[in-house]
């Protein structure tokens, strides 16, 4: 049981490492031998010091006479600025790339085959999760290759100075990875308890967000503070559990790395001093041979101290890429057709549903018989959770089929007819949304140069445009900042009435709107119908139900016994 634990972490570590490691495996070889470059320089520069202080207390040279050495140090500084920049330069660059690849590969994948996994998630993932990547591939991989080269070199060194300090920094080096490797265990299993924690409570966020005006209007302020405060404690605990790992490696390290550079300053003081006459090569250790050994002394424990803070953020990295494999293994709702611009589909318009089951992650979703044919409307009604606006997805072809048939103009809803179709439709979401670009860009994505000002009176919204500061180059919030609920969604049918199409998906467009604004939108929807425009609207709202053609209801199987 334990050998296939350990099997399987393993094949994950090398999984993550083909993910996210080798597309760039280039580049971070070539930063860390450029690191490794730069940090054999320090010695050039340590036997410089060591000389020009030697030479000072010694009498030897004169501050004028030690000028070529102390310019040489100089220059092999910027030079080794240099080449540590050029090298971070590389890793930030691949690191980068890395995550625009995933990110793209993620927003691709779940707008047009989305997941059950909730957005909240998704964004969570996206914007705080996959930027965690940039230091696992900036600093774990050069840092694994300092510790390779440059203590075996600095300690090489070391030996050729004195024996007894070479062989100081061989015992005290090699426990600080072991130290090291047993507590980034624990570093990674913390770090995943913490992603997930960050991913319960954005959907917690986004759950308690979109039902606020229930939550209020039921007195349950109150109640939601305190869930809030119950779950941020959750991740201040998690963050905090990740934090002790931290410190309790940090704290492993620095103790071994500063009794090393302790007993190096010990027996070079005391070797000056004349108390002890071992550990060198035959003659006794001058002061230029002391210091060179002070100072590159440090530098032997230095790569191992970024490898131990790279080891973190390498458990971090892991558990991110653990998230985006269980991410690309979960059931999926592909998209009907490519999700391309094509020509409108030919026919007379009919929307036709027989015996169709909507396939959603994990569950299908009955839709009911229904027959509509163009310049008609239908509202479809309902409990909340029921499926109306899956009917409505199924209907635009952003959801497949389990069973039954969706015809539409007379030809059946597939991967054939799905782009053409859609170029017929409109949909109106409950949720506004208004990217950043001006209202007139926003009103006419296609730039045919239509007069925005008939569909925007047809929607009752051109009073909405004439009182912004700026009209038609105003740029709204995301979510309509600027405007209010009743006006965004007059600006979405104005929208769809400008778009010429000839069917209308409306998903609750008097949610949440008091009965004078939302009569203001069952009357921009009505003047739509009575301009030849098909409408099927999902909703709660009676009157906006009873201003409609027909009406069906959408039954919950759990109160049939289905």
């Amino acid at each position: 049981m334990a050998n296939g634990t350990v099997d399987r972490e393993a094949r994950k570590r090398q999984l993550a490492q083909a993910r996210i490691i080798a597309p760039v495996r280039r580049e971070l070889r070539t930063a860390s031998w450029l690191s490794v470059a730069a940090g054999l320089v320090w010695p050039l520069q340590a036997a410089l010091i060591a000389w020009v202080v030697s030479a000072w207390v010694d009498g030897a040279g004169t501050p004028e006479q030690t000028l070529p050495a102390i310019g040489a140090f100089v220059v092999l500084g910027v030079v080794r600025a240099g080449m540590e920049r050029f090298a971070g330069g590389i890793l930030f660059r691949a690191a980068d790339r890395t995550i625009a690849r995933e990110r793209e590969t993620l927003i691709q994948r779940e707008a047009r085959n989305p997941s059950a996994m909730g957005s909240a998630s998704i964004a969570a993932i996206a914007v705080q999760k996959l930027p965690l990547l940039q230091p696992w591939i900036t600093r774990y991989h050069v840092a694994m290759t300092r510790v390779a080269v440059l203590p075996l070199a600095l300690a090489a060194l070391s030996f050729v100075v004195s024996w007894a300090a070479g062989l100081i920094l061989l015992i005290s080096g090699p426990l600080i990875p072991v130290f090291m490797a047993l507590v980034g265990l624990a570093a990674e299993d913390a770090s995943r308890r913490q992603m997930r924690e960050i991913s319960s409570m954005n959907d917690m966020l986004m759950e308690r967000l979109s039902a606020m005006l229930d939550i209020r209007i039921l007195g349950a302020s109150a109640r939601a503070a305190r869930d809030f405060e119950t779950r941020a404690e959750s991740l201040r605990e998690k963050i905090m559990a990740v934090l002790r790992v931290a410190f309790l490696s940090s704290t492993v390290l620095e103790l071994f790395a500063a009794l090393g550079v302790a007993m190096v300053a010990v027996f070079v003081g005391f070797s000056l001093l004349g108390e002890l006459r071992f550990g060198t090569w035959g003659t006794p250790l001058t002061l230029r041979e002391g210091l060179f050994l002070l100072l590159i002394a440090p530098e032997f424990f230095q790569p191992m101290r970024d490898l131990a803070a790279a080891w973190h953020d390498r458990a971090a990295g892991f558990a991110v890429v653990t998230e985006l494999d269980a991410l690309d293994a979960a059931e999926r709702v592909p998209l009907v057709g490519g999700g391309t611009r094509t020509a409108p589909l030919e026919g007379e318009l009919t929307v036709d549903l027989s015996g169709a089951v909507a396939a959603l992650p994990g569950r299908d979703i009955a839709l009911p018989d229904l027959r509509l044919t163009a310049g008609q409307s239908l509202a479809l009604t309902g409990p909340s959770g029921v499926g109306k606006t899956t009917a409505l997805a199924a209907i635009a072809g952003l959801v497949p089929l389990a069973a039954g048939r969706i015809a539409v103009c007379g030809k059946p809803l597939g991967d054939a007819t799905a782009d053409p179709w859609r170029a017929r439709l409109s949909l109106v979401p409950q949720q506004p949304h208004f990217p950043d670009e001006t209202l007139a860009h926003w009103l006419d994505p296609d730039g045919t140069g239509r007069d925005p000002w008939p569909a925007l009176e047809s929607a009752g919204a051109h009073g909405v445009i004439e009182r912004l500061p700026d009209g038609l180059a105003t740029r709204l919030g995301e979510t309509g900042g600027g405007v209010s609920g009743g006006e965004a969604r007059r600006l979405m049918i104005a929208r769809a009435a400008l778009d010429d199409s000839d069917l209308i998906l409306a998903d609750e467009p008097t949610a949440d709107l008091d009965a004078e604004t939302a009569g203001l939108i069952i009357e921009a929807l009505c003047r739509l119908q009575r301009q030849g425009r098909t409408l099927i609207v999902a909703t709660h709202d009676p009157a906006l139900a009873e201003a409609m053609d027909r009406q069906t209801q959408m039954i919950d199987p759990a109160e049939t016994g289905a």
